[in-house]
Formats: structure tokens, sequence, C-alpha cells
């Protein structure tokens, strides 16, 4: 296994290269096995599991794994998530053409294997936002890391200031390509060495003794759920809160569904409103001014994208059951009849609504979890 981590780090533009080859073969397959989805389905879901496990080798590279990333010996809470959800549609097309509708019982299997392994990504990574439901690393940016020793979670420890030095810069915080900064460095020189002459050899290794005997100040203790409630209060309970029901979402949706079944309004109505509790909570601590300044969300860069794309799966509920029937299925049946004699467009134009209304057959591909 060493062998093979060390030839992927080696080669990683040819084997990103070979993934894009072999994904793209996938259409070619025998027409033999357009009978079946389990064939093309299983093939997809070994590329996509290898694919998880080559990017997983490449990230946890030693060299390029920047302070605060995810130690390469811990479990890998990313690469599982990535490899559920690859066999998650495998599974959901198997239990469809051997089980029919007892198929939701495997998902709703599915479903909770991946939510308990997200709540222990959550409390792992110190309560933070997941980001592409756990599969991306929430960890800050080489630009962002100085900020993250005053945060706890997603929330600033009270007081925190950024520090961040630049690449040019010396202790002082001076550019050393200007005549003051010249200046400033060459008195600190100056400084440090008058320090040491007067200083007696004794003293100067008790100093040294101290500084290899002190504890590392980077060591950064991760917070606990009762940190975060004393600290943060509410704001970090609705925090909380507003992650575990994102997380949970997916599996509460296919246990009504498996109860009242897909054509049903009540799994679609509360699946919704769980999204909209959720989101409403991490708004409230990300936009409320009505509680102290120590107690608000900052949001970091990637988790102000993550928050932007948990706003697009919203769009997916237009695409399931029952309201695709209902109402979007009527849509696209007149927009493709309304282009259908215009050249190339009309063309394309079925080809999307095919492809639309095959993917909205599977739970897997409209769930966004």
């Amino acid at each position: 296994m060493e062998a093979y981590k060390t030839w992927v780090r080696r080669n990683k533009d040819y084997v990103h290269s070979l993934e894009s080859l072999a994904n793209g073969l996938t259409w070619l397959l025998p027409e033999r096995f357009s009978t079946s989805e389990i064939g093309p389905e299983a093939v997809t879901a070994i590329l996509g599991i290898v694919t998880a496990v080559n990017e997983h080798i490449i990230d946890t590279t030693p060299r390029e794994r920047h302070p605060g990333s995810a130690d390469p010996s811990s479990f890998p809470y990313g690469l599982c998530i990535s490899a559920l959800k690859d066999l998650e549609t495998l599974v959901e097309v198997v239990a469809e053409q051997y089980y029919g509708d007892k198929k939701w019982n495997f998902i709703a299997v599915t479903e909770a294997i991946k939510v308990i392994v997200r709540l222990a990504l959550f409390r792992n990574s110190g309560y933070k936002m997941l980001l592409h439901g756990g599969e991306t690393p929430n960890v800050e940016k080489s630009s962002d890391y100085t900020g993250s020793q005053h945060r706890i979670g997603g929330f600033p420890r009270p007081g925190g200031h950024h520090h961040g030095a630049g690449l040019l810069q010396n202790n002082h915080g001076s550019n050393t390509w200007t005549i003051e900064g010249r200046a400033l460095s060459a008195l600190s020189r100056f400084g440090e060495s008058a320090r040491m002459v007067s200083n007696p050899v004794w003293f100067q290794r008790i100093q040294q003794q101290h500084a290899i005997m002190a504890p590392p100040t980077s060591v950064i203790k991760r917070p606990t759920l009762s940190m975060i409630l004393s600290e943060k209060g509410v704001n970090g309970a609705l925090f909380v809160l507003g992650e575990i029901l994102f997380i949970t979402r997916p599996l509460i949706y296919v246990l009504f569904i498996r109860r009242y079944g897909i054509r049903s309004w009540i799994p679609w109505f509360l699946s919704l409103g769980v999204d909209f509790i959720g989101f409403g909570f991490l708004s409230h601590v990300t936009k409320s001014r009505m509680v102290e300044r120590e107690q608000w969300l900052h949001l970091s860069a990637s988790e102000k994208d993550e928050v932007k794309r948990r706003k697009l799966l919203w769009a997916l509920y237009l695409m399931r059951e029952p309201f695709f029937s209902k109402y979007t299925r009527q849509k696209l049946e007149s927009t493709e009849r309304l282009l259908e004699p215009v050249p190339l467009i009309g063309t394309l134009t079925s080809k999307l609504v095919e492809l639309i209304m095959g993917a909205q057959t599977r739970y897997t591909y409209m769930s966004g979890s």
C-alpha cells in the first residue's frame, strides 16, 4: 500500500488523466448492459471510490499539508463519506431490482451510516461547519490560519486578533524592503546582539532550557460542546443544532418516504421545513446584532461558499416527488414542445429533458446529501 501511495503522489497529473479517461469510457459500455443498470452503476461506483482514495492519498502528502489540516493517521472521514455516496446509488439500483419498494430500507441504512460518520466528523472537527457534506476538510487556509487560534469552532474567541505576518516582514511587522524596515531590522539585530553579550552564559543556558521545556503555544485545544455552550450561549447552541439538522435531514426524509410513500407530500414538506429551520438558525447567529459581539458567528470564505451551495440545493425540491409530477414535469414537457421545431436547440432541449427525467427517478441523484 505504501508503494501505491508513493506512486500516486509522484504521478498526480498522470493519475488525474487516467481517472478522466476512465470516466469518459463509461459512456461507451457495451449494449448488453443497457438491460440492467447494475453494471454501469457498479463501474461508476468503483471508479468514484478509486478517485476518492487517490485524492485522499494526494491530500495527505506530508510536505503539502498546511497547518491545521487533518493528520494522515487520523480516521479518513471525508474518504468514508465519499465512498458511501458512490455506493449509495449502486445500493439503490440493486435493491430496486431485487426487492422493489423495499429498497427504502436499504437506502435508510445507508443514510443512517452517513449520519453517524458525519456526526462523528462534526464532533471531531471541533463543531465546525461541514463542507460538501464532510467530503472537504474545513481547515484554515494559509492566510486565515493565524486567526484560527482565536476561534472556537466557527466562533472567534473573545479578544482574539489577527496577527498574521507577511512573507517579507520582520518580527516588528515592517517591510524589510523599505528604508524604515531596514533600519528597524538593523536596530533589532543590534539589540539582540547587545543582550547576548550582556547576559552571562549560565543565564543563557537557563533561558534555553526553559524554552525547551515550555509547551508549544501553537497547539490548539479542540473545542468541546460544553465549551461552545458556556462561552457562546444560545448562539452556540443554535449553530450546533442547525448543523445537526442539516446532517440528519436526508435520513428523516428517507424514513418518512418509507412510512408514507414517495407520492406523499408529508416527506416533502417535512424535509423542506427541516432545511428552513436549520438555515434560519445559521442566519440568526451570523446576522444577529442583538447579542454581544463575541457571540457572533464569523464565517470563513470556504464556509460562505458552503452556505451558498446549500441554498442552491433547495432547487432540488423542484425535482422531488410529488412536486415534480404535479408541476415540474408539465413545465419541462411544454418547454420541450415549444423548442422542438427549432434546429439544434430543440434536439439539445429534448436530450436535456430526457436526462432530467432519468435522473429524477433516482433518490440518490435528487437527495442533495
